[in-house]
C-alpha cells in the first residue's frame, strides 16, 4: 500500500507503530496519537510467529495503534533481497492478524546512521547501544515515514 493509500485508511487519533525487522530481534517504535513524533519503545526478543505476533497485538491495544510501518531493507541498487522477503512474509502474518494498514519504507543505513548517533552524540557503549539500537531504528524509520506522511494528500 502506498503512502496516499495509507494515509487514507488510518483512522482519526490513532498511533502508528514502526517495525526494524531482525531475525534475532524486532525493534519497536510508536507515535503518538497525532502521528507526529516516533519514540522507541521496546525490543521483542523474537521466538515464534505465534509469541512475536501477541507481543504486538498487546502493544497494538495499549497504544491505540491504527497502522503500521515495517523498515524495509533494500539493498544499496534499490532491490529487494532475502531480508526484505522476510520484512514482507513477517508483514503479511501481522496484517493478517491485526487487518491494520501497513506500509512499507526504505530503511537502507537506518540502523548505521543511529549507531553513529549513540556513537558520536550520545557516547554510548557497545553494551548499552546493543540495548537500545533496533527500537532507535525503528524510530528512525518511523519518524521518516511520519515526516512524509505530513506532506501527502
Amino acid at each position: 500500500m502506498d503512502i496516499n493509500e495509507f494515509k487514507q485508511k488510518l483512522p482519526n487519533y490513532k498511533a502508528i507503530i514502526g517495525f526494524d525487522y531482525g531475525e534475532k530481534r524486532l525493534g519497536i517504535a510508536v507515535s503518538d496519537l497525532l502521528c507526529m513524533v516516533a519514540t522507541p519503545y521496546c525490543i521483542i526478543e523474537r521466538q515464534s510467529y505465534a509469541k512475536d505476533i501477541a507481543a504486538i497485538q498487546k502493544i497494538i491495544a495499549e497504544k491505540e495503534v491504527g497502522g503500521m510501518v515495517f523498515g524495509l531493507p533494500l539493498q544499496m541498487n534499490g532491490q529487494e533481497g532475502e531480508t526484505a522477503a522476510a520484512v514482507r512474509k513477517f508483514a503479511d502474518k501481522l496484517l493478517e492478524a491485526t487487518g491494520l494498514p501497513c506500509a512499507f519504507w526504505d530503511e537502507r543505513l537506518s540502523s548505521r546512521a543511529v549507531e553513529t548517533f549513540l556513537i558520536k552524540e550520545a557516547d554510548m557503549s557497545r553494551k548499552k547501544r546493543k540495548g537500545v539500537l533496533d527500537a532507535s531504528a525503528a524510530s528512525y524509520i518511523l519518524q521518516g515515514f511520519l515526516d512524509t506522511l505530513k506532506y501527502t494528500n
